[in-house]
Formats: structure tokens, C-alpha cells, sequence
């Protein structure tokens, strides 16, 4: 591989998020017990969220945003104002959890920082991934910070014009198939994925992906063998 750029998915794959999602969905489930039972919350607020997503994009605000009105649907609006406050307090609560850098991580771009340029290429809220970054303490690894609306071929063109690169000299790696391998291997680029023991519904696909261009791992330090 002509590798000149590695860019590393974020949420997942560099640190710890969609537990949060899960706990706080959870807890979600428990305020709203007595209008439904816990799958039926879970698939209402699932489809509330995917629909939603053309209006808030990804992250905890939007997340927020549809167990409100979750809320107010299953129980016909009349949901109290302080099961409203409860659910707002879930989100600041996940907006302040401490950054966990998963295993391996670090050991990663410490290999790679000198050899290739490092780039961090995530979806979701452009506030709140700037400030994981932050706090994560892992900025100096990279060259460029690319957070995007939607993780689909043309955006990642878009990336690799900024870069100034080809698609073959474009590594991804990341935990979604969907969204950090399957548009990469679409426009000619390499893609790594490092699966994590929880992923979102939407992120999931069923197809087994065959080709030259991708690998799978089981840790992230495994990518080192391939560099």
C-alpha cells in the first residue's frame, strides 16, 4: 500500500461513546415505564431518531432532542415538566463524561505520527467532537480534524481534495463498516476496520464485505502489521 494518509474514525474507535448512548437510553426507558414497555420505547425512539436525523445530524443533542419528543408521543403530551428536566440532564450528562481512550490507542499514533500524515475523520456534532478532542489530550497527533455531517462517498472526496491525495493513498480505519469502511473501499481508498463490542442499529449492515482493499481486526494495534 502507497499509504500517505491515516485518518482514524473517533467515537469508538479512538474513545469510549456509544455505552452512554445505551445507559442513557436505559434510564430513558425507565422514566417513561408506565406509558410502554422497554422494546416498545426503544423502537419508537430508534425510528423517532432516524427520522430526525435530516434535522439534527448525530450527537447527544439531537439524541436529546428525539427522547423529548419520544416522550411526548407515547404519553399523548402529557409528560411532566420534570420527567422533561430528567431526560435534558441525561444529555449533560453525557456531554460532561470524562474521555476513555480505548486500548491501544495511543500506542497507534505514536507509531504512525512520523511516518504518515495523522488525520481524525468523525461524524457528529462539530461542538462536542472538538471538545472530546480536547479533553481527550490526543490533538497533537493529528494534521487535520474532519468532522462531517454524513460519512458518504462525496464527503470523503471532499476530504481527499483537501488533502491533496489519491484515493489509494488513503487509509481509513474505524469501528463502522457502514460508515467509515464501505464509502472509503466505494472511491478507491483502503479501509481497516476495528469492531467495537456495542454499535448503534443504524451503523450495522449484513453484507460481508470482499475486497483487496480491506481488513478486519480484532485490535487496533493489529493495523501496525499491515503498515
Amino acid at each position: 500500500m502507497n499509504i500517505k494518509v491515516i485518518a482514524f474514525d473517533a467515537d469508538d474507535t479512538l474513545w469510549v461513546n456509544e455505552p452512554y448512548f445505551r445507559a442513557s437510553e436505559e434510564r430513558f426507558c425507565e422514566l417513561l415505564g408506565e406509558y410502554a414497555s422497554q422494546h416498545e420505547l426503544e423502537r419508537e425512539l430508534f425510528k423517532i431518531e432516524i427520522e430526525n436525523l435530516a434535522l439534527y445530524g448525530y450527537g447527544i443533542k439531537g439524541f436529546v432532542l428525539s427522547m423529548i419528543e419520544t416522550a411526548l408521543k407515547v404519553s399523548g403530551n402529557t409528560i411532566t415538566p420534570d420527567i422533561i428536566e430528567k431526560i435534558t440532564d441525561l444529555g449533560k450528562q453525557m456531554l460532561n463524561q470524562p474521555i476513555e481512550i480505548l486500548d491501544g490507542v495511543e500506542q497507534v499514533l505514536q507509531a504512525v505520527k512520523d511516518k504518515y500524515r495523522v488525520v481524525v475523520a468523525t461524524k457528529g456534532d462539530l461542538l462536542d467532537q472538538e471538545r472530546k478532542l480536547k479533553r481527550s489530550g490526543l490533538g497533537d497527533y493529528f494534521h487535520h480534524i474532519e468532522i462531517m455531517s454524513e460519512k458518504d462517498d462525496a464527503n470523503y472526496l471532499k476530504l481527499l481534495k483537501h488533502l491533496d491525495i489519491k484515493p489509494e493513498e488513503f487509509l481509513m480505519i474505524g469501528n463502522s463498516l457502514k460508515s467509515d469502511i464501505l464509502p472509503v473501499l466505494n472511491i478507491g481508498g483502503h479501509g481497516v476496520h476495528v469492531p467495537y463490542h456495542i454499535t448503534w442499529a443504524h451503523e450495522q449492515i449484513e453484507d460481508s464485505i470482499d475486497n483487496e482493499r480491506f481488513r478486519s481486526v480484532e485490535r487496533i494495534t493489529e493495523i501496525l502489521n499491515y503498515l
